[in-house]
C-alpha cells in the first residue's frame, strides 16, 4: 500500500470537530445536543445578503476576477474607513474565507521552517494551516489568571530567533474572548520594528466588543504599513459562515501581489457569495446594534452562571463570543466526550470543544474548555443546567480543595 505524505500524518485533528461522531451517537438515542463547541451563531444572515443572492440575475455563473470583483473590494475599502482604516481597494484580496486570507499571508511572508510567535491559547485551525505551510510555531502562553491578557514583551523577545519572522494575534480573541488594548498593541508595534518582523492579526470579529469598549486594528499603528497585515472574513460579521468570503489586507504592496499570484492558482473568490457579501455591507447600524445586545446578555447569562458553579473560573471576555472556563476535571478531552457518550440529564446534553488543542504547548488547557455562547439565552441556560450536574457526576472530576490549590 502507497504511503501517505509527512504533511498528512502531521495534520492535526480539530477539536471542535473531533467529537462530532460522538455527538451524532448521541442524537440517535434521542438526546438533544446543545452545540457550543462551535462558533456557529443562530443570529440570522442580513436579509440584504439573501436579497442579493436571490435577484443574482447573471445566465453564466462566471469566475470572478483572481483578487475579487473591484465593485466588492471598492466597497470593502469604504467599510474599513467607516473605522478609521485608511485602505485603498488595491491593498485587498479577496479570499476563499478567513482560513486562506491566513495561508496566503504565511505563503508571501514566511519560508518553510521560518517560525511566528503566537499567543495561546489560540483558534486551533492556525496548528493545520502551520503544517500546509510547513512553518513553526512558537506559542507564548496568556493565562486564565489574569484574563488571558498579553503576556509581557520581555517573553516575545526571550522567543525571537533568526527565523521569526511574524507575530500573529487574534482581535478579539478567539478562544479567550480577550480585547488587545491600544497600549499592548502599541508595545507589538514597537517590538516588530526593532526586529523588523511581521504583524498578522486576525480581525474577524472586529464588531463584536462589549462594555463601551474599542476595537484598535494593527492598520491604525503608525510606521506598520509594511509590517501589519489584517486576515478578514464575513463568517461573523453576518452570521455568514457558509459563504466563505474572506479577505487579506495590507498596504504591503509586494505582499499583495504576492497574494494574488496565489489567488490566480485557485482562480477566483466564490463569485455569489461576493455579491451577497458586496450588499451585506449596507446593513443599518441597527444591524450591529441588535447583534451586540443579543451577545452581551448572552455572555452576562453564561459567565454567571459558570462561575457560580464549584470550582469552575470564567473571566469576562470583552469581544467575540467564546469563553475558555477551567474546569474541575481531570482531563477535558476525556470529559468532553464523557459528557456525550455517557451522560444525559433530561434527555439533553452539551457539546464543548477541549481547550488542549487551542495550545501548542503539551500539557496545557488540561482542564479547560472553549464554549461559544452562540445559541439563545433558554438555550444557554438549559445548556448551563445540564453542565452543573454533569461536572458533579463526572467521575474524573477533581475535589474541589486540590483545583482551589490549583489557582
Amino acid at each position: 500500500m502507497p504511503q501517505l505524505s509527512k504533511k498528512a500524518d502531521l495534520m492535526p485533528a480539530s477539536p471542535i470537530r473531533k467529537l462530532v461522531p460522538f455527538a451524532e451517537e448521541a442524537q440517535k438515542r434521542g438526546v438533544k445536543i446543545y452545540h457550543l463547541n462551535i462558533g456557529q451563531p443562530d443570529i440570522e444572515t442580513p436579509d440584504e445578503y439573501w436579497t442579493a443572492v436571490k435577484n443574482f440575475d447573471n445566465k453564466v455563473l462566471e469566475y470572478s476576477h483572481s483578487a475579487g470583483n473591484e465593485s466588492y473590494r471598492r466597497k470593502l475599502a469604504t467599510y474599513y474607513q467607516r473605522y478609521d482604516i485608511d485602505v485603498d481597494y488595491s491593498d485587498i484580496i479577496v479570499t476563499t474565507g478567513g482560513s486562506e486570507a491566513l495561508l496566503f499571508g504565511l505563503y508571501s511572508c514566511l519560508n518553510p521552517g521560518d517560525e511566528i510567535i503566537i499567543p495561546e491559547p489560540f483558534y486551533t485551525n492556525y496548528n493545520a494551516f502551520a503544517v500546509t505551510a510547513g512553518i513553526h510555531i512558537k506559542p507564548i502562553t496568556s493565562t486564565i489568571e489574569n484574563g488571558f491578557a498579553l503576556p509581557s514583551i520581555d517573553e516575545f523577545e526571550k522567543l525571537i530567533t533568526p527565523k521569526t519572522k511574524a507575530i500573529m494575534i487574534c482581535n478579539p480573541n478567539n478562544p479567550t474572548g480577550y480585547l488587545y488594548s491600544k497600549e499592548e498593541l502599541e508595545q507589538l508595534r514597537l517590538l516588530v520594528l526593532k526586529y523588523d518582523i511581521f504583524l498578522f492579526a486576525d480581525e474577524v470579529y472586529r464588531e463584536m466588543v462589549y462594555d463601551g469598549q474599542k476595537h484598535y486594528s494593527i492598520l491604525t499603528l503608525e510606521g506598520l504599513e509594511q509590517h501589519a497585515v489584517v486576515l478578514d472574513s464575513i463568517s461573523k460579521r453576518y452570521s455568514a459562515c457558509g459563504a466563505r468570503i474572506g479577505a487579506i489586507v495590507s498596504k504591503n504592496k509586494q505582499l499583495i501581489d504576492s497574494a494574488l499570484r496565489f489567488g490566480q492558482s485557485r482562480l477566483c473568490p466564490p463569485t455569489l457569495d461576493q455579491a451577497g457579501a458586496e450588499a451585506a455591507i449596507e446593513v443599518s447600524s441597527s444591524y450591529f446594534e441588535n447583534v451586540l445586545e443579543e451577545y452581551v446578555s448572552r455572555r452576562d447569562l453564561l459567565v454567571e452562571a459558570l462561575n457560580k458553579m464549584d470550582g469552575v473560573s470564567c473571566p469576562m471576555p470583552g469581544g467575540a463570543f467564546y469563553t475558555t472556563v477551567k474546569l474541575p476535571i481531570d482531563d477535558a478531552d476525556i470529559f468532553c466526550q464523557w459528557i456525550l457518550e455517557s451522560f444525559e440529564y433530561k434527555k439533553q446534553t452539551v457539546m464543548m470543544a477541549p481547550a488542549p488543542g487551542f495550545y501548542a504547548t503539551k500539557g496545557l488547557g488540561k482542564k479547560e474548555v472553549r464554549i461559544a455562547y452562540v445559541l439563545k439565552k433558554e438555550d444557554l441556560m438549559n445548556a448551563m443546567e445540564c453542565l452543573e450536574v454533569a461536572l458533579k457526576e463526572y467521575p474524573g472530576r477533581s475535589l474541589l480543595q486540590d483545583f482551589k490549590a490549583f489557582n
